[in-house]
Formats: structure tokens, sequence, C-alpha cells
């Protein structure tokens, strides 16, 4: 069955954030809503979960996943990045984008862009997002919510429980979102490629020399 919580968008209850991050820890796919449009989240290091979360979205195992973290701390982890493309991306972070970056060794395989062994970042500007990854104590895989054959994602939690019902395990309800997707941004380069424009200023971002 799937669960539904009601949380404020910008005054999270921290007991319904350790609800969030204890149904992802237990192995549960949520639908969150965030800066941009709703995503599904899951564990990084869950395959099951993974899988479930791609079958949802009706993706192969070619389609590049995001890494959601609430800052970028654990950024060297996951990704090399020189001082350059650190202040250029701790300029552009919290904010509804994401970021493609070269993967370091230690990334699982299945974070990688799967001809160019990169990842996608994102440090999204959402209280709720924040507070469930500070609960869980790691960062989570995730990806818009788009369903097959829509051209918009979900962005009211009534439709997501209707049209997911049995399917995930936890909609986080705090209210109408946005339905546009995150800008996404090649910062592997000498300077920053607008791969997708979505939601998110660019103006000035594409002139920064990295």
């Amino acid at each position: 069955m799937t669960q539904r919580f009601s949380i404020h968008p910008t005054h999270p209850q921290q007991r319904l954030l350790r609800g969030v991050a204890d149904t992802l820890s237990g192995g549960g796919v949520v639908a969150l809503p965030t800066d941009a449009c709703y995503v599904l989240a899951c564990r990084l290091d869950d395959k099951a979960a993974v899988d479930r979360m791609r079958a949802v979205r009706g993706l192969d195992d070619r389609h590049l996943l995001t890494l959601m973290c609430c800052d970028l701390s654990q950024l060297s982890t996951y990704a090399q990045v020189d001082n350059r493309q650190y202040r250029f991306l701790k300029g552009w972070t919290p904010g509804p984008y994401t970021f493609i970056l070269p993967a370091t060794r230690e990334t699982p395989r299945r974070l990688w862009h799967p001809s160019r062994r990169t990842i996608g970042l994102r440090v999204p500007a959402s209280a709720i997002v924040a507070g469930v990854l500070a609960a869980l104590g790691e960062p989570v895989l995730s990806t818009s919510l788009l369903l097959p054959g829509d051209t918009d994602p979900l962005h009211e939690a009534d439709e997501i429980c209707e049209r997911l019902a049995r399917r995930i395990d936890l909609v986080v309800d705090a209210g109408g979102q946005p339905y546009v997707p995150t800008t996404v941004v090649d910062v592997t380069g000498p300077l920053p490629v607008v791969v997708r424009a979505g939601a998110g200023a660019i103006s000035g971002m594409v002139d920064e020399e990295l």
C-alpha cells in the first residue's frame, strides 16, 4: 500500500522527515517534491529499489539517474572537480539544476553515463529534500516523475497516489508543486554547456569560464 505524508513545504515536520528517511532505508521508492518537479527517489546502494524506480519510469539501464545531495560536502566522493568547477557549483547551488560531472572511480557504475563515465548531481533548494537527506545521512538516486506517454512530470499528490498506487511506497504531499524539470548543465569542459533548459535562471551561467 502506498503511504502519503502531508509535510509543510518550508517548515517540514521532523517526525515525518524521519519517516520518509526510514522508508528509503527500508528499500522504499518515494515521490518527493523539490524546487523543480516531483522526483522518484531511492537509496543509492539498493539495486532492487533502483530497478523498481526504473520500471515505474519505463527507463532502461542506459538512462542517467541523478545523485541528489543536501550540499556539496559529498561531492569529492562521486565527482572529480577542480577548484574552478567547485566555485562554479557553489555559486549555483542549491537550486533547480542538474550538473553533469566526471565520475570518480569509487562511484557505482549505475550512476555513470553509459559511454562518458559522467554522473548527474543535484543540490535542490528544498527544505523537505534537505531534511530527508539529513535524516537519512546519505544522498539518494532520483529521476523526474515523468511517466511513460506523458509530456509533463506529475505535480499533484492526488494524481501521483492514484496513478502509482501500490507501485511506490510513499508520496510526500507538500501542496501543488512546479512541473518543470531541472536545467541540466554539463560542466565537464572549459565552459558550462546547458544541455536542457528547465527550471532556474541561466543568465550569465554559460559565460562563466571553468
